[in-house]
């Protein structure tokens, strides 16, 4: 939009322009060569597509992830408490900064000083990815014209492979348990279940009948973590009986999980009951969680022969390449196969052209 500089009466040179939806923006200087400047760089600015109004040019980081963080709020509390947690290391590091000051520069010396601090990679790939999902909120907001982060400045995700217990170590778990908590086990080894899945699981989620588990909610009575999350899972006849067997001594109030005085079983409550539990069984990792038993499933299904489709379906993934990143390494080699196969259509071809030859 066009734009004037004049004079003021007190000495001052005002530039002023409109920009895309006619708002006027305004700035005094002493010196006119200075506001033909800046008039210069905002009309660029808006012919280019990268203009942001001035005044938002002062906010922080700071300040911009606290109005952030207060939209995020509509998530559940652990997604939240999460974002809380990479929101106090971004502010520390960036605060004080406009947000238009903020150069990829800056961003890949920040995750060299996480790195360099003794962090896993997984984490601060995940702190990358939260600073990225900060500024590509604050260009749709206006805020600034563009985002730090991109590929260039991210690093490694820095994958891991799950620890994955044995059989033995499996049941040695289960057994560990107070009896009245090892049905959490069946349900986290065999159905895939998560800690807070399995705490809100109702006894009215079981079709003992069918074996079928319908996962509808996650403790205490919150939506569960994706849609995938409530997919059906199929459970075989000696489960159903245990679990009904289990609900028939234990349960009470409707949940299939529940505390010593009969109260709705809580997540932190069976994370300690695992953690004790564990320092029982031999080979353990001082580590393991409630989910790696997520793990145990996967790797029993893959040796049974199962396709990354029906363990993607039943550890209910979003998308078989989260089951990939996570088991691939678990499915048999390949190499063999691939050899068979390249040799069969090689022999093919050589009996072919022998044929022809004796023609």
């Amino acid at each position: 939009m066009a734009g004037n500089i004049a004079k003021r009466p007190d000495g001052k040179w005002r530039a002023r322009y409109r920009d895309e939806s006619g708002k006027e923006h305004a700035r005094h200087f002493d010196r006119k060569v200075d506001a033909q400047f800046w008039l210069d760089e905002q009309t660029s600015r808006l012919l280019t597509g990268t203009h942001v109004a001035p005044k938002h040019a002062k906010i922080t980081v700071g300040q911009w992830c606290d109005t952030w963080l207060d939209g995020y709020r509509r998530n559940r509390d652990s997604t939240v408490r999460q974002a809380e947690t990479h929101i106090k290391r971004i502010k520390a590091a960036f605060g004080t900064m406009p947000l238009g000051s903020v150069r990829p520069s800056h961003v890949r010396t920040w995750t060299a000083q996480l790195a360099a601090e003794g962090l896993e990679d997984s984490y601060v790939y995940a702190l990358h990815s939260r600073l990225a999902q900060v500024f590509s909120d604050a260009v749709h907001d206006g805020l600034v014209a563009r985002s730090p982060c991109s590929r260039r400045t991210s690093p490694a995700a820095g994958k891991q492979r799950p620890y994955v217990c044995t059989t033995e170590q499996m049941w040695a778990l289960h057994d560990a348990l107070p009896e009245r908590l090892r049905a959490a086990v069946l349900l986290g080894a065999f159905a895939g279940l998560r800690d807070a899945e399995v705490c809100g699981l109702r006894v009215s989620d079981v079709d003992f009948m069918r074996g079928v588990i319908n996962p509808a909610v996650q403790h205490p009575a919150l939506p569960l973590k994706t849609d995938a999350s409530r997919a059906a899972l199929p459970i075989p006849q000696s489960l159903a009986l245990a679990l009904s067997a289990h609900v028939a001594k234990w349960s009470a109030d409707g949940f299939v999980l529940v505390n010593e005085w009969g109260d709705q079983l809580a997540p932190w409550t069976l994370q300690r009951a695992i953690r004790t539990a564990r320092e029982k069984v031999p080979g353990l990792p001082p580590d393991f969680r409630f989910h790696d038993l997520r793990h145990y499933l996967a790797s029993m299904l893959i040796a049974s022969g199962a396709d990354v489709k029906v363990v993607q379906a039943r550890l209910r993934h979003a998308s078989a390449k989260t089951t990939l990143d996570t088991y691939a390494h678990l499915w048999p080699d390949s190499d063999e196969s691939t050899r068979t196969a390249i040799d069969a259509v090689m022999q093919a071809r050589a009996e072919a052209v022998q044929s022809a030859d004796s023609l």
